[in-house]
C-alpha cells in the first residue's frame, strides 16, 4: 500500500529525465552499499558473513516517505527531486531479492547466478506492473463504475492485482505494484483528486500499523549491547557507502557536485529497512535477533541526525532558495467555498441542443465552465453552440445553485424560448408565470 500510494504521486515527466541514474542508483549503488557495509560489519564488529550481508542488504534501501517530508519546505531542482523519488520507488524490488535470498539459502557459491536471478526477477515484475498498469488505466478511462467512490477502491485493488501477479509469476511484486500505480497516476483517470485523497489516508494506515507492529517487536532492554555496533554501521553507511554509491553512479552522467553531496546526505532509512529486518528472524537465522536491534537503532538514530540538516544543508549547497516557496495547488472542496459543481448532459431528443451557451441565461453566481465532446474537454465561450451527447459542468454558488438547476430543466424543455414559455416550454407555464 505504502509503494502503490508513492507510486501513484509519482509524476513521470519528473523522473523521465532522470530515469537511468535513479536506475543506476537502485542497482548498481544497492550492490556497492551492500559490498561496503557488509564489509564493515564483518571487519569492525565481528559479524558472520551470512549476518554481515543480511545487514548491508536491510539498510541500503532509502524512503522516500522519510525525504520528502522533511524538504517539504525545501523547493530543490527537478533532477534532485525526481532523483530521490525514482531511486526510493525502485530500490525496494532488488533489496527485498537480496535480503530473501540472504536468508533463506546457505553461502553464495556463484554470484552471476543471483545477478541473474535478480535481474530476471525485476525484469518479470517491470513487465507485469506495465502491463497491469496500462490494462487497469485503459479499463478505468473506459468504463464508467456505478459511483464515483468506486474509483479509488478500483485503483487500489488494481494496485494489489499487480503485486500478486508479480508475486505469482516469481518476479519483483513490489517493482510491478510501484510501477502500476505510476502509470495509473498519470494516466489522467476519473475522479482523480477522491482517488489521490484515499490513497494517501490508505499509505498514512498503513504506515501508523506497520509502525504499531514494529513497536511490538522491540524489547528495550535488550537494545543497550548494540547502540555502539548500530552507531559503527550507520556511520560507515552514511559517510563511506551511500557517497561512495552515489558517485560511482552519477559521475558517467555529469551530475554537480553540488547534487552528488545532496543525494549522498539525503538517503534516509525509513521503516522499510525495519520491515526487512524481520524477514531474517521468520526464516531463523542465527543472530536474527541482534539484526534487528542493530537496524533498528540505526534508522532511528541517523533519521534524527540527518533529518533536521537536510534542509539546512540543501541552502547551503544553493540547491534550496529560502525565499521562495512551491505554489500549492489542490482541488479545493467545493463545499468550503460555498459553491456546487454540477454535471449536466444534453441527451437525445433535448431542446439544448442547438442553444448557445449566452442563450442559456443562467442567473448571476452560476456559469458552464467547461464542455466535454467526442472525448475531448474544452473552456466554451458564450457562442459555443451545444449539442446532443455534450457534457456541460456548470458552477453556481450556493444561493442560486437551485435557480440555475431550474433553468436549465426548462431550456432543456423549451428551448433558447423557455424565458417566455416558463418551466415547462408550454402556455401552461407562461400563464403561471403571469
Amino acid at each position: 500500500m505504502i509503494l502503490a500510494e508513492g507510486g501513484l504521486g509519482t509524476k513521470w515527466a519528473e523522473i523521465r529525465p532522470v530515469l537511468p541514474s535513479a536506475a543506476a542508483l537502485a542497482l548498481v549503488g544497492v550492490a556497492v552499499s551492500v559490498g561496503v557495509t557488509a564489509t564493515a560489519a564483518h571487519l569492525l564488529i565481528g559479524l558472520e558473513w551470512r549476518q554481515a550481508l543480511i545487514i548491508g542488504a536491510v539498510v541500503s534501501s532509502t524512503d522516500a516517505a522519510a525525504v520528502f517530508s522533511v524538504l517539504r519546505k525545501v523547493p530543490l531542482p527537478a533532477r534532485v527531486r525526481g532523483t530521490l523519488e525514482a531511486e526510493s520507488g525502485f530500490n525496494d524490488a532488488p533489496v527485498v531479492i537480496l535480503v530473501v535470498a540472504f536468508s533463506t539459502a546457505g553461502p553464495v557459491e556463484h554470484w552471476y547466478v543471483l545477478i541473474g536471478e535478480i535481474l530476471l526477477e525485476l525484469a518479470i515484475g517491470a513487465a507485469i506492473g506495465l502491463a497491469v498498469g496500462w490494462i487497469g488505466a485503459w479499463g478505468l478511462r473506459h468504463v464508467a463504475l456505478p459511483a464515483s467512490g468506486l474509483y479509488p477502491i478500483a485503483v487500489m485493488a488494481i494496485a494489489v492485482t499487480a503485486y500478486a501477479a508479480g508475486a505469482l509469476a516469481h518476479g519483483s511484486g513490489f517493482l510491478a505494484v510501484y510501477l502500476a500505480s505510476m502509470l495509473l497516476g498519470n494516466a489522467k483517470l476519473p475522479h482523480w483528486p477522491a482517488t489521490r485523497g484515499f490513497a494517501e489516508g490508505i499509505g498514512w494506515l498503513a504506515q501508523i500499523g506497520m509502525f504499531v507492529l514494529l513497536g511490538l517487536l522491540v524489547t528495550p532492554h535488550e537494545l543497550g549491547d548494540d547502540i555502539v555496533p548500530a552507531l559503527v554501521v550507520g556511520l560507515v553507511l552514511t559517510m563511506v557507502a551511500r557517497p561512495l554509491s552515489v558517485v560511482l553512479c552519477l559521475v558517467p552522467f555529469r551530475v554537480p557536485w553540488q547534487e552528488q553531496t545532496l543525494l549522498s546526505w539525503a538517503g534516509l532509512r525509513g521503516a522499510v529497512p525495519i520491515i526487512l529486518a524481520t524477514i531474517p528472524m521468520v526464516q531463523g537465522v542465527d543472530g536474527s535477533e541482534r539484526i534487528f536491534n542493530i537496524v533498528f537503532l540505526l534508522v532511528v538514530v541517523y533519521t534524527l541526525v540527518q533529518g533536521p540538516t537536510l534542509p539546512g544543508l540543501a541552502r547551503l549547497l544553493r540547491l534550496g532558495d529560502s525565499g521562495a516557496a512551491d505554489l500549492g495547488v489542490e482541488s479545493a472542496p467545493l463545499e468550503r467555498l460555498r459553491g456546487h459543481l454540477l454535471s449536466v448532459t444534453v441527451p437525445a431528443g433535448s431542446r439544448m441542443h442547438g442553444v448557445e451557451v449566452g442563450e442559456l441565461r443562467l442567473p448571476a453566481g452560476s456559469a458552464v465552465t467547461l464542455v466535454v465532446r467526442d472525448g475531448r474537454s474544452f473552456v466554451p465561450s458564450p457562442e459555443t453552440m451545444l449539442r446532443r451527447g455534450d457534457e456541460l459542468l456548470v458552477v453556481a454558488t450556493d444561493p442560486v445553485r437551485d435557480a440555475a438547476e431550474r433553468r436549465l430543466r426548462a431550456v432543456a424543455r423549451g428551448g433558447k424560448l423557455a424565458g417566455w414559455l416558463g418551466a415547462d416550454g408550454g402556455a401552461e407555464g407562461s400563464q403561471a408565470g403571469r
